[in-house]
């Protein structure tokens, strides 16, 4: 699986746009089947988005494997996979506003 990143640290943490939609993706893939614990999680981004410092993570952020830049690939140490949808961490709003979520959320 590619996720995009806006910024990504040699840990594999990494950012988004900030909305969370590839985690809530990642989540749903994962509840359905289609994504195991040894799927292989990459992102491709320039050499200058790959960053030296921390980078803000919570329990549902998807970190990844593999960073992919034009001059190296850079493997991750541990990898963090959320077991599904957190549902505690989704705001009524953003339930309400996405159908599958709330498809998922009612027949909980």
């Amino acid at each position: 699986m590619v996720l995009g990143s806006v910024a990504v640290n040699r840990d594999g943490i990494r950012m988004g746009k900030g909305a969370g939609y590839s985690d809530l993706e990642f989540a749903l893939l994962t509840e359905a089947g289609l994504i195991s614990p040894e799927t292989l999680v990459v992102t491709t981004v320039h050499a200058l988005q790959v960053v030296d410092g921390p980078i803000p993570a919570t329990e549902h952020d998807v970190s990844v494997d593999l960073i992919v830049t034009p001059d190296e690939v850079i493997t991750c140490p541990t990898p963090h996979r959320p077991s599904g949808i957190l549902w505690d961490h989704l705001a009524p709003e953003k339930i309400a506003a996405i159908p599958v979520l709330q498809h998922r959320h009612a027949s909980r």
